[in-house]
């Protein structure tokens, strides 16, 4: 079990952040940071808890002007459950000496655990264990158990247990200049013996939360009963009390609690509901059986079974890869359906990005469309809830359609920053990132795939494909025809790389012809015509007449997939946008150098008073994300449609141009050029994979994860193995497997959901074998390497495929 556990030896302060970020504990309700049950936040520990999609806005004076800011709030710390040796303070890491500490995180069953063995400056010696759940199987109980064993004294330990709602937003530096004290208190509440109950309120989105806490006190097998002192104030309740311990005695202390808030279904009002929740909620062994079965229940589904050639590194690969499915599924979880949350691409894990919504999605849905497509549907309709905030933003900008924001809170407003701060050179800098228009292709992009996986045509009909008519009409809506070429463009906008947002030689933002954008754009063209032969005749005519779209329209979207201005340089290299060969090549070794890590150039030379807009560098993939996102032979198809040459020399070429020219500034980074080397470089993919996986787990960038994970990056990562190395595709009415295992790579199995079917999958170098467990869907084509079977319906069937 050693790859399902993810074990901290000894404590390290200035680690600390990023055990917490990667120790969080969530249902896709809630999640709680994984600082130790007695800290504060104090520069080393930062306690942190978040609802999904708990938002609130604030404004600050700021580098002379007004902006506000919407924020994912850090909501009332449950966590509290300290304790204090008599004679002593409140027991604290840095006041003790340490003989024993380990913190592990048990990812089969979803526990948190922690031993701290210490002795104080009396010489006291004393045992502490704590665990922790966030309940998978109810998502508003968590419980946690403190054990103190008094190793050789005899004494009084004090303890205190509350809930602390004057908690503030301070876990990303950058922040600290703005607003940040986002709750109100509106009730604290003595419940009885052992019971508190707290009410907050966000003071702008008026979410109101509420948390009840029982907390229940042992020695041996049996509750004990010491008077308790209340603590109360404003937004802050708490109980202390006294227990009298003897050598070799254990204390155990056991914290049960209830989260609710007003957006919440089926409830009269959160307090009460927190109440009622908490009088039954049983003991945590109680809540423990429940949780950890639904655990073994979603690993049965996402988890992948990884067999390297080199069985030494099995062990740590596998752990990564359980530990970045734990934080997917603690951020999109069966509990997420019910919600109206989009996928955070910091998770709802800590404070950076400010919790929005980006276009993250585009990487993590694919492992969700493939193993609980139900949970992709439902942070789709977080977009289609918002279609009419997109179209009027659309309006307001002189397009029509649908033009969805860069990023995205509460209600799909435009909630990219007025100005960002560069930590290097301490300036306040305009932002000019919510120009990247390609989130609408992503959002595009999803619609599409989870159609292709799932055949969820009700889907199509009623959400779906009104967001992807609208998406097509906006991108119509920005192009302009260049009479001279004969081709339609696309002005004023960013594409991934985010290196770039204006050419050197202007004032004004935004760029000309990006090649991902332009392409993107009239493959949604395309596909938009082919929604009008799909959608059953009677939705289809419902649709047109709802959005007014006509013959003329439908044509001219054929025109303009046909007709898109793609710009080439240099022998077949695709220019990232136009004008993109006239920039300078960088001296990449001399910034090397002098700065070691130069992932974040565009702060470097921010703060040099130089600008990456100058030169022929990216921080991710930008023209490359053409072929993470499609297979050759739809590009092929694509480029042949819009009248340009395409075939794998041109492909190769490509890539070899950018990779030298990209900085991996964004931890998508690695993800996509490992893909991208599948088939050409099938080793440096692997190299390319092996630093993708590090890339939360050693905090690769220098202090971001802390801040929340990488999402997209965590998804990414699984998603080269279960895409990337298959070569699996839903196109065409067909599942197709293209393997390309890397000698590293020994064999792989792992389960997918298609069209109704579930699907058992095993390749090893020289075969893949599906094994299809009966069902009532219909049959299903698939074909690997050009060998296409059938697999029948309703039958237990097991097909396979010589490599």
């Amino acid at each position: 079990m050693s790859s399902w556990n993810f074990i901290y030896d000894g404590f390290e302060p200035e680690k600390e952040g990023l055990r917490e970020a990667l120790c969080t504990l969530g249902n896709g309700y809630f999640a709680t940071r994984g600082a130790a049950a007695e800290s504060d936040a104090d520069g080393v520990h930062y306690p942190g808890t978040y609802l999904a999609g708990g938002y609130n806005r604030l404004k600050t004076e700021i580098a002379g002007r007004v902006v506000e800011n919407e924020d994912l709030v850090n909501i009332p710390n449950w966590l509290p459950l300290k304790f204090k040796m008599e004679g002593s303070d409140w027991f604290h890491l840095s006041k003790v000496k340490l003989h024993f500490y380990r913190q592990k995180l048990d990812l089969y069953r979803g526990v948190l655990h922690r031993t701290v063995r210490f002795e104080d400056e009396q010489g006291r010696i004393c045992v502490l264990k704590n665990r922790r759940i966030v309940s998978m199987a109810n998502p508003h109980l968590a419980a946690q158990e403190t054990t103190l064993l008094a190793e050789n004294f005899s004494g009084k330990i004090e303890i205190l247990s509350a809930l602390d709602g004057k908690v503030t937003n301070s876990g990303v530096k950058r922040y600290l200049q703005l607003n940040k004290k986002h709750l109100e208190g509106l009730m604290e509440k003595e419940l009885g013996y052992d019971s508190i109950l707290l009410k907050v309120q966000t003071n702008q989105s008026e979410i109101r939360i509420a948390q009840g806490a029982r907390t229940r006190a042992f020695i041996g097998n049996e509750e004990i009963f010491p008077k308790r002192t209340l603590l109360k104030e404003k937004g802050y309740i708490g109980q202390k009390f006294e227990v009298e311990l003897t050598k070799g005695q254990k204390l155990r202390l056991e914290k049960i609690v209830s989260l609710f808030t007003s957006r919440d279904n089926a409830i009269s009002e959160c307090a009460l509901q927190a109440e009622e929740a908490l009088l039954q909620a049983g003991s945590l062994e109680e809540l423990l059986e429940p949780h950890a079965k639904a655990w073994k229940h979603l690993w049965n589904q996402f988890d992948i079974d990884f067999f390297p050639s080199d069985p030494s590194q099995g062990d740590r690969i596998a752990r990564i890869l359980r530990l970045y499915t734990f934080h997917l599924l603690q951020t999109t979880s069966p509990h997420t359906i019910d919600l109206d949350v989009g996928v955070p691409s910091r998770g709802w894990h800590g404070e950076a990005y400010r919790g929005h919504v980006f276009w993250d999605e585009i990487f993590i849905f694919p492992t969700l469309n493939l193993r609980m497509p139900e949970i992709t549907r439902s942070l789709l309709m977080y977009r289609f809830r918002r279609l009419g905030a997109a179209k009027r933003a659309a309006k307001e900008a002189g397009f029509k359609g649908a033009m969805y924001p860069w990023q995205s809170g509460s209600s799909g407003r435009e909630e990219t920053q007025k100005l960002h701060l560069n930590p290097k050179s301490g300036r306040w800098l305009p932002d000019n990132s919510h120009l990247q228009r390609h989130v609408n292709a992503a959002i595009a992009y999803n619609i599409w795939q989870y159609f292709q996986i799932t055949r969820d045509l009700e889907f199509m009909c009623s959400y779906g494909a009104e967001m992807f008519f609208e998406i097509a009409r906006f991108w119509a809506s920005m192009t302009l025809f260049n009479e001279k070429t004969g081709r339609y463009e696309i002005h004023g906008v960013m594409g991934p790389d985010e290196y770039h947002d204006a050419y050197p030689w202007s004032q004004t933002p935004g760029l000309n012809n990006n090649a991902y954008t332009n392409v993107m754009a009239s493959w949604i063209w395309s596909r938009a015509v082919d929604l009008t032969s799909i959608i059953p005749c009677s939705a289809l005519r419902r649709l047109r007449e709802k959005l007014d779209i006509s013959d003329r329209e439908i044509s001219l979207w054929d025109e303009l997939s046909r007709k898109m201005t793609i710009i080439f340089h240099d022998d077949g290299i695709i220019s990232q946008f136009e004008g993109y060969d006239k920039l300078a090549e960088f001296q990449w070794e001399e910034y090397r150098k002098r700065y070691g890590d130069i992932q974040r150039l565009d702060r470097i030379l921010e703060a040099e008073g130089d600008s990456t807009n100058r030169y022929k560098v990216s921080k991710q993939a930008d023209v490359l994300m053409l072929f993470y996102l499609f297979s050759n032979k739809e590009l092929e198809e694509i480029f042949e449609k819009l009248g340009y040459p395409f075939d794998e020399t041109i492909k190769n070429r490509n890539i070899d141009y950018y990779m030298h020219r990209t900085s991996h500034g964004s931890t998508l980074s690695r993800v996509v050029h490992s893909w991208v080397l599948v088939s050409s470089q099938n080793h440096e993919s692997w190299k390319m994979f092996s630093e993708a996986l590090e890339s939360d787990v050693a905090d690769i960038q220098g202090g971001t994860t802390p801040e929340g994970i990488h999402l997209g990056a965590m998804a990414g990562t699984v998603d080269i193995l279960q895409r990337a190395y298959t070569g699996l595709e839903a196109r065409g009415n067909m599942l197709r497997f293209d393997p390309s295992l890397p000698k590293e790579l020994g064999k792989l199995h792992f389960h997918i959901r298609y069209r109704g079917h579930e699907l058992s999958i095993t390749i090893t170098p020289s075969c893949l074998t599906i094994k299809d467990l009966p069902t009532f869907a219909g049959p299903i084509e698939i074909s690997v390497k050009g060998q296409r079977k059938t697999l029948p319906a309703g039958k237990d069937t097991i097909v396979s495929f010589a490599l």
